[in-house]
């Protein structure tokens, strides 16, 4: 029965994260029609790209970078350049918890015909499906076939997956609907290490005075794959001075982490950050304490140690100890070390450290209804009721009574009780506590309300069930179990759109696909308007009508980031 349970909350998180290779399960669980069960792709990655010495390769297709030429692949009038590596030498043998190397100037010619590998992670994601190494920092970029006469908006997508699984292999990624309905914006799609390889604390071990960026790994090959574009994506016809990052879970925050960091200005302008905000962070202890049990489990003392450890062994062993999947453990995050990022993610935001970026985020309705559906109600009601506990001893007795007090008067059963004061405290008073600390710090803040809902039971509109309709995938249905509105999902494209272009999404009635202006207000500390993304109602609001926050009996919790 567990076994049961945690492949439905793999197929449940995969479909929230993909829409696409686990519809026959769920079609399976649910008894929608007998079809044969199946959570692996439906075609592998079926190459590597090579060098080209024999000269042979359509000219039209290649584009000069400071690391070499690569060619692209055209279909219709897109073109594709897939794995093109942005980093000098990959990380791995004793480069493994090694800072990204950078790139250094390169007069070959090469693919870039194939996705690279995804990053080391546990089983259940199915970008992992389609292989996976440690050689794995590539990009991936999309454009029209044309010669623009201006340099194009570019939007650099950072997946989500927990900071413990994903990668830019997953189908749910592939932009080519994208760039059919926007040929005048290039989309770039990043890799980063995960897990372990991305995000161990290793300074305290008796040799790791020779990993000190060990902890945030994963986001400096985020930067550095941001300082790749920066540099070369004027070649593809892109415009480095207007680049948005944009994300969603663990990519949202990310998003949200890169724009506390100042080196990190340079090389964009502005953040869509999807469900996502510097709640997904741990301190150091918190970092240590993971460490070790992983060591303990493992049976090893030092890095030297550890990196004996064959990479498919430790993958799986993290993933039993913490697994996303496996047991929703949510322990590997990046670390607040003070270094990098802020000790307080929170009050960097206040104190205007991201107030230069402008950003448009938000959340769903029903955050964490994608976890509950995932792992069943008893399974839902024992990971709660063991959570709750372990963050009562962080709280003080008045704290826990409001918390308390939340719960009881929820509606809903149980299980949809405990539910929701999840999404409050992970997500949705993390996305308002985003806006209003940015709106105190002087920044430009747009936020949104997603509201349309799943057809399957217990999901409602939860967690990453938006990804199908902003990735222009109407055909991956496996989380909703429906299309979504093809007028609704195009206007909300053309929402995300907008702003990447010009820093405001509303829309004029001229550019707005059902004819109809839409306004978004910043949000301010006084109205505190938000955008309701209803599928048949887009239309603004004060966050006191649709009450997106429990302020008197959630908003605190957000001290607590993700403990």
């Amino acid at each position: 029965m567990r076994q049961m349970k945690m492949l439905m909350l793999a197929a449940i998180l995969i479909c929230g994260f993909t829409m696409t290779s686990c519809q026959g399960f769920i079609d399976a669980v649910l008894g929608v029609e007998d079809k044969p069960v199946s959570v692996k792709p439906d075609t592998e990655q079926d190459g590597m790209n090579k060098a080209i010495t024999d000269g042979n390769y359509d000219k039209s297709l290649a584009v000069k970078c400071i690391n070499g030429t690569f060619v692209g692949q055209k279909t219709d009038n897109v073109i594709s350049f897939k794995g093109i590596p942005f980093v000098g030498q990959q990380p791995v043998g004793s480069l493994r918890w090694k800072a990204p190397v950078d790139i250094t100037a390169n007069d070959g010619v090469y693919e870039a015909y194939y996705y690279g590998k995804a990053p080391f992670q546990a089983p259940g994601d199915p970008a992992g499906e389609y292989g996976q190494s440690e050689d794995c920092l590539y990009l991936n970029i999309w454009k029209t076939n044309d010669q623009p006469s201006e340099k194009k908006p570019v939007m650099v997508w950072i997946y989500g997956g927990g900071f413990e699984v994903g990668g830019t292999t997953d189908p749910q990624y592939d932009c080519t609907n994208l760039v059919k309905e926007n040929p005048d914006v290039i989309f770039v799609t990043i890799t980063y290490r995960l897990s372990a390889y991305g995000f161990l604390h290793l300074s305290h071990l008796p040799d790791g005075k020779d990993y000190p960026d060990a902890q945030n790994l994963g986001t400096m090959d985020q930067l550095m794959a941001l300082k790749w574009v920066h540099n070369n994506i004027a070649a593809f016809g892109g415009d480095p001075d207007n680049v948005t990052i944009w994300g969603e879970s663990a990519g949202g925050s990310s998003c949200a982490l890169l724009s506390l960091i100042d080196e990190a200005h340079k090389y964009f302008h502005r953040a869509i950050i999807q469900s996502g905000s510097p709640i997904m962070t741990r301190s150091t202890e918190e970092a240590i304490a993971v460490t070790n049990k992983i060591m303990d489990a493992l049976g090893c003392k030092t890095v030297a140690d550890l990196q004996k450890v064959e990479p498919r062994k430790l993958s799986d062993k993290v993933g039993e100890l913490f697994g996303i999947y496996q047991v929703l453990g949510w322990s590997i995050w990046p670390e607040r070390d003070g270094k990098l990022l802020p000790k307080d993610g929170w009050s960097a935001y206040e104190e205007g450290k991201a107030k230069d970026i402008e950003i448009l985020e938000g959340c769903t309705k029903d955050e964490f209804n994608t976890f509950a559906a995932g792992l069943g109600v008893e399974g839902w009601n024992s990971w709660a009721a063991d959570r709750i506990a372990k963050r009562a001893k962080l709280l003080t007795e008045e704290e826990n009574t409001k918390v308390q007090s939340y719960i009881n008067n929820a509606s809903g059963e149980d299980w949809e009780k405990t539910c929701s004061m999840f999404s409050q405290s992970y997500f949705s008073a993390p996305a308002i506590r985003l806006a209003e600390n940015q709106a105190k710090a002087g920044g430009k803040v747009y936020t949104y309300y997603y509201t349309p809902e799943s057809i399957l039971p217990m999901i409602k509109s939860g967690h990453a069930s938006e990804l199908s309709v902003v990735f222009a995938h109407p055909e991956m249905t496996g989380f909703t179990g429906r299309p979504i509105d093809e007028t609704f999902s195009k206007t909300m494209r053309k929402l995300w759109i907008q702003f990447a272009k010009t820093g405001n999404p509303s829309l004029s009635a001229d550019i707005s696909p059902d004819g109809k202006a839409k306004e978004w207000p910043l949000y301010d500390l006084g109205d505190k308007q938000v955008m309701v993304l209803d599928e048949f109602n887009i239309h603004p609001a004060k966050e006191s009508e649709v009450k997106i926050v429990d302020w008197e009996n959630t908003y605190f919790l957000t001290k607590l980031y993700c403990n």
